[in-house]
Order: structure tokens, then sequence, then C-alpha cells
């Protein structure tokens, strides 16, 4: 209560209602693996991607990847692509690679060209055209700081604006007077084309020479640019070595016809190339140490994948397995792993495969899944029309759908898998009751009902977490709460803040009773809330624990509906 120490009127605002929460993101989802480029390491804070177009703007494309070793199919963006297509909205890519050096082209006195991340799409090319914009001497007065001229007499000779005044551009010390060539100058400006190795391109124009200039090369062509282009998605840089002049820029990007009046001027190009520019990289676990770091701070991320990382070969296959495993067992991760049985198992090996898989907060499934070719080229024979593909992608797009269109209580199971042609294996009844009952989800086709997921059980052998709409909806719950609740910290902890409490969590449950996500035809079967002496010993109250025990009747799917018919006769009363 605030102090009153003179008299008059106050008006305090004060709350009749009890604290509210609000139902976390449950779709939001993070992929971790090699991609054609993009930001990697422990340092750099993915974008969030809201569709593919978003993914081939950081990460680049569909091309194939140059790895050393493992499977080249770009895994991960194939995987975007499935999870966009299936009905998933926000995601987050994790690139891993390893640590060689970016492709790159020397231009002139150690300034180079540098691609802005390692990876073969990096060894792209660069245009430079420069162009020449003829001054008047009222406009030579007004021209912006750093501008870069040239005065064409004989011999020609270049100017630098330096502190509001013309400077020779070959000693900033002395100062050059153009008064009487204004008719013979031109501002010198620069326009740059960055093409990547899978054809994307940038442009950037208006570039100045100098590096006073506002719209200087080496300053927009940096990783911590101007700008004129985000430092995530431009793709090359223009690394600028001390000393380097606008004269010597001037004279490695000009073209033989610049001065030709009645010619554009052509470009000067720059092919890059660099170690990574043939075979690419070795992926090395430390990348993906740094790749899993990266995502544990994301704090809204739900569902966590590592598409065809089954395809890299053991030992590292199996340290990755155990990474997402672990990841999504962190305290207070609040995330779910999705895996894949690696390709071409059959479904004994299948079941040997989830032998070493024992985990309440992750889902194994089976078999790949087969899909039209993107990059297919109808004129290379030797090229594959389909393409098969890990199904973690397309069922984290699935788990999205399924929670945005029903809710994270409904189980991701009994939905169309809309990307696929068919499987990589056709699965029977008999193989998928080996295979259920110890938690390996299958995918199958149906005649007339099409391609479907057709199981909902995670990896555990406990019973009692044995859903996986049970595992999320749980890791709903919880941080929903954790979040909501965080107003208590530190509150007196009496019967009022008990109370309070107690009637915010009561509020939210009720909510999701209304909403079908808990049993019960009353409230009082749905769901109880306890937060009294009776949780809380005086220890516990003496130590600063406030304990609240809160107990939900989650729905379980059906997944096994049993119609029992018998026969009756015709004066059967019943």
């Amino acid at each position: 209560m605030p102090e009153y120490l003179a008299p008059g009127v106050f008006v305090e605002e004060v709350s009749f209602r009890s604290k509210s929460i609000e139902g976390v993101s449950t779709s939001t989802t993070a992929f971790i693996g090699p991609t054609r480029r993009g930001p990697t390491g422990a340092t750099e804070t993915p974008e969030l991607l809201t569709s593919f177009a978003d993914f081939e703007r950081i990460y680049g494309g569909l091309n194939d990847l140059a790895l050393a070793a493992g499977d080249n199919v770009n895994y991960v963006a194939h995987a975007a692509a499935a999870y966009f297509n299936e009905g998933g909205a926000r995601l987050y890519v994790a690139r891993v690679a390893s640590g060689v050096a970016a492709a790159s082209k020397d231009v002139v006195g150690g300034s180079k060209f540098v691609a802005r991340f390692p990876g073969d799409a990096g060894n792209g090319s660069i245009q430079v055209f420069l162009t020449r914009t003829p001054v008047s001497a009222s406009a030579a007065a007004n021209t912006l700081e750093g501008s870069f001229v040239r005065i064409r007499s004989n011999p020609e000779t270049f100017a630098v604006k330096d502190g509001g005044h013309w400077k020779d551009s070959a000693d900033l010390t002395k100062a050059k007077d153009v008064s009487a060539a204004t008719d013979k100058m031109e501002i010198i400006s620069a326009t740059v084309v960055a093409t990547d190795a899978d054809g994307f391109s940038a442009t950037y124009g208006g570039l100045g020479l100098h590096a006073t200039h506002k719209q200087f090369i080496g300053t927009v062509l940096h990783k911590d640019g101007n700008g004129q282009a985000d430092n995530v998605t431009r793709m090359f840089e223009f690394a600028v070595a001390g000393g380097v002049s606008a004269k010597q820029l001037f004279d490695v990007f000009k073209p033989d016809n610049l001065d030709k009046d009645n010619e554009a001027p052509k470009p000067v190009s720059f092919a890059l190339g660099g170690a990574d520019g043939t075979k690419g990289t070795d992926v090395i676990p430390s990348d993906w140490a740094d790749a899993f770091n990266v995502v544990a701070g994301l704090d809204d991320v739900s569902i966590v994948a590592a598409p065809g990382h089954t395809q890299l070969g053991d030992p590292l296959a199996g340290d990755v397995r155990l990474k997402l495993i672990a990841h999504a067992e962190t305290r207070r991760s609040y995330r779910i792993a999705v895996l894949e049985v690696p390709k071409g198992k059959t479904p004994s090996e299948a079941k040997d495969y989830k032998g070493n898989i024992d985990s309440k907060y992750a889902a194994l499934y089976y078999p790949w899944v087969r899909v039209p070719n993107p990059l297919f080229d109808p004129n290379n024979p030797a090229e594959d029309a389909e393409l098969v593909l890990p199904p973690s992608g397309f069922l984290c797009g699935i788990y999205a759908r399924s929670d945005i269109e029903r809710g994270v209580f409904k189980s991701p199971a009994n939905e169309v898998i809309r990307g696929a042609l068919r499987f990589e294996r056709l699965i029977n009844t008999g193989e998928q009751e080996m295979l259920n009952p110890i938690g390996v989800n299958c995918l199958r086709y149906f005649a007339g009902r099409g391609n479907r997921v057709w199981g909902a059980r995670t990896t555990s052998s406990d019973p009692e977490w044995k859903y996986v709409n049970i595992r999320r909806y749980f890791l709903y719950l919880e941080h929903s709460i954790d979040n909501g609740t965080q107003w208590a910290v530190f509150e007196p902890n009496g019967e009022r803040l008990w109370a309070n409490v107690r009637d915010t969590i009561t509020s939210f449950l009720y909510n999701e009773w209304v909403n079908g996500a808990l049993l019960g035809d009353k409230p009082e079967q749905a769901f109880f809330v306890k937060c009294d002496r009776s949780t809380m010993t005086q220890n516990d109250l003496d130590n600063g624990r406030l304990i609240c025990l809160i107990g939900v009747a989650a729905i379980k799917p059906a997944e096994f509906v049993i119609f029992r018919i018998g026969q009756k006769t015709a004066d059967a009363r019943s």
C-alpha cells in the first residue's frame, strides 16, 4: 500500500481477478543438420522461418550437399519443404558445417571477396559494374562524403570528397582544386551482382569506392553491413585490406569499354574458389554439439529432429540420435524428439534398431517416404525421378498441422501424408503387429484412404507415457503453467498467494476441459488443484517452497476401436 502523508483524494488501480495463464505454442520445430549455406556455430541465433522461401533465402536450395563422407542428399532442405507442405508454420534450422575456410577470391592488395558462410554453395561468382555519372560545377559541391571522382583530363586525375573538401585521391593530405574541371568530372560508383553456386542472386547498387562513403563497398558487403541487406541472407562479403585506395579498386574493377559512350560498361567478373569447393566438409561431432547448443537457447521450440542423420554412418549417426534424445530430456526443455529408422531397413531390422531406444520424450517412425524428385531432369535418364526421404520432416509438419487444427491433445496419427507418393516399403498388418507394441510408429498405405501415419506411440517402455499426445500435452501444460506463474516467485508465501495460484491454474485447466482436452463430465472429474497446508510442511515454508499438486485426466487415443457383434433372435427383448 502506498504511503499517504498529505490530505487529499487518491485513486488507485486494483485487480479483482486472478492471474491468467496463456497456453504456449506447441508446433514450433527445430531441424539440426547440414545445409547448402547459412549461419553456423553457437554464437549465431537462427532466424524464425515461416515458409520454404525463407529457408531458401538463408540456407540455400534443395541441391545436393558436397560432403566428404556420407549420403549427399540435402535432407534438411527436403525436410523443410515437407514440413511446410504438411502444414508446419514455424521452423528454426541449426546448420552443421565443418570449420574449413569459406570460398574466396583475391582482388587487390589483400582485399578479397569471401563467401559469407562455408559450404559448396559459396563457390559462386561476383560481377562488378562501374557506373560513371557526369557532375556539374554546382553538383560537385553537394556530392556525398567519400565520393570518388575521375577528372578526364590528359592525364586523367582522381579526387575524393573528404571532410567536405576535395582531396587528391593519392594523398588525402593535399587539397584538390576541381573548380576548372567540373565539365570533365565523373562520379564513379559500383554495382555488385553476387550469384552463389545454386543460382541465387543478390544485387547491391550505388556502392562507393572510398572508405568514408556511406555506401562503401566494404561496408555494405560486410557481415555487419549498413542495412542494405541483412547479415544473414548476404551471400558474399568484400573484405577490404587496410591501405587499399579507391584508385586501386577503380583500376581492378574498370572494364575495357568503360569510356565507350555508345556501349554499356561490361562487368568485371570474379569466380570464387576455396577449400570447400570440391567435396565440401566432413561433418564432425563438435559441429553437432554447437548446433544443439543453439537450439537449446530457443525457448519456443517444442519439436526437434535431425532429418537424415541416420545416413551419416556410425558412430556419428548413433551419437546424433543420443544427443537428440538427451536434448529433449533436458529439464525444462519442454520438447519431443522425432526420430527415424535408417533407410532401407526391414521390419526385423527396424525392431532391432528400436531396441537401442527407450525414452518418453521421443517418437520413432518407419519407413522412409518416396516423393517426386524436385531436381529431376527428364533429359538426364540417369537421374532418379523419385527421391526417398526420412519421415521426420513430414511428421514434424503433421504434428504442427494437428496442433493447429485440433489441439496438442489430439494424437498426430491417422493423418494423411500430403507429399508422399508411396513409402520405401509397404507395411502389412502382421508386420505392424510386431512393431507397434514396441513403439515403432508405421507409415502405411490404405486403398481408398491414401498414405497415413498409423501409429501414435513414444519409444518409452513406461505405460504411463505410451502415447505421443499424452507426452506432448503434459509438456504443453507444464510449459504453460511455468510461464504463467512466474509472477508468484518471491511473493509472500501464505494463504492469499496459495489461493491466487489455485485460482489461476484452475481457470486454465477449466478452459482446457471446456475445449475437450480433458476426460470427465464435470470439472471435478477432469482435474484437481491443491495448494494449501496439506501440500506443504513447515520445513517447505521455512525453505521458501510453494508446492502445488495438480492432477489432470488426459484423454488417450482410441488406438483399438472394437465393435462386438453377436446374433440375436427375433423375439428377444433386448
